[in-house]
């Protein structure tokens, strides 16, 4: 073959070239197509093998600083110290549906909406077999394996997603909507105090990334926060009406940053300020709640409080928050919900 005619040759390369142009060509539609796909317009449910190998590429996201880390914190899969995979399979096998997809499914999309609690788009899953990769802005900022959960904050707040989640190989999966999930949580509360404990260990992690990033900057003090509804307070009031409840006038401290933390509060009347660094970062009007984060985890207190305005508040220690986990499960996904909401907020607190 090295003796063969240059002429010869000729037409092989032409045909060589041409295949080239046309890949590249295509290769260059495919790569518009699924960018497009994974901001959530006309996304696939199965990608093409191109951009399955970035959304599934080793990235490292805490290169991009520690708002990216923070961002990352929120979202990804439900892992680490206090998480216990046995509880989290009870609790999904009771009513989750198995799902079985192949490798390049898109479960969901970012930007993607719920709307609400009966949408495919609210699910939550938990892995069986496999691995999903959840990614933001086509960079992987978690995976989620056999025995984690990944979806909850959709599937608690009912907010668009804030992640893409793409099965990085085929998987088996169990997945509950909105609806099916806060019926299981009234049926299992130790998985209701589990995810808390989740959330408060990202929420303290991400906020000590923004920490490092830069200044603190004062929270949307435009309308008080509220956790609890008005038939849920009542019942609150009920179930504590053999205890005295704290009254502090305005001006005056509840706790401050790095103080111990015995009780949780819930605002019965009045208005609390929440400091840190000297800015306020929320106001809690009646049927909000503070204090929550250091109950749970047994950790110093994160913020200052005091009394912005003359206010009566309950003040719950750690048995009767456990107590009311077990027998009042509206208790407790009211507080996942706040909780969520909390952490996905967390980012515009700093400049």
């Amino acid at each position: 073959m090295d003796d063969a005619p240059a002429s010869s040759s000729l037409p092989r390369l032409r045909e060589l070239a041409l295949g080239i142009a046309l890949y590249a060509v295509s290769a260059g539609i495919e790569a518009r197509f699924t960018r497009r796909a994974f901001r959530g317009q006309d996304a696939p449910r199965v990608l093409p093998e191109y951009h399955r190998s970035r959304a599934i590429s080793d990235l490292d996201f805490t290169r991009a600083g520690p708002l990216a880390a923070a961002t990352a914190e929120a979202l990804r899969p439900a892992v680490g110290p206090v998480y216990n995979a046995a509880v989290a399979m009870d609790f999904f096998r009771g009513a989750g549906k198995l799902e079985e997809v192949a490798a390049g499914t898109v479960l969901f999309a970012k930007d993607e909406r719920t709307s609400g609690l009966f949408s495919r788009g609210d699910r939550m899953y938990l892995v069986l077999e496999g691995e999903v990769s959840l990614a933001r802005d086509e960079q992987v900022i978690g995976r989620a394996k056999a025995g984690e959960i990944f979806g909850k904050m959709a599937a608690l707040t009912h907010a668009p997603r804030s992640a893409s989640a793409i099965a990085r190989t085929d998987c088996r999966l169990l997945a509950l909507d909105g609806r099916q999930f806060e019926a299981r949580l009234r049926q299992k509360p130790e998985f209701a105090r589990m995810l808390l404990a989740i959330l408060i260990q990202r929420i303290r992690h991400a906020a000590a990334a923004l920490a490092r990033r830069g200044a603190l900057a004062a929270g949307d003090l435009t309308k008080p926060t509220t956790v609890f509804d008005n038939t849920l307070m009542t019942g609150l009031r009920k179930l504590m009406r053999e205890r005295e409840p704290v009254r502090y006038s305005a001006g005056q401290t509840i706790f401050k940053e790095g103080d111990t933390g015995a009780f949780l509060y819930i605002v019965n009347s009045g208005t609390v300020a929440i400091v840190l660094q000297g800015k306020r970062l929320e106001r809690v009007g009646a049927g909000g709640t503070f204090g929550e984060m250091a109950i749970v985890d047994r950790s110093p207190r994160s913020a200052t409080a005091y009394a912005e305005t003359d206010c009566e508040l309950l003040a719950l220690n750690r048995d009767d928050f456990l107590a009311l986990l077990k027998t009042n499960p509206s208790f407790g996904i009211s507080l996942l919900k706040a909780l969520t909401a909390r952490l996905a907020s967390l980012p515009s607190q700093y400049r």
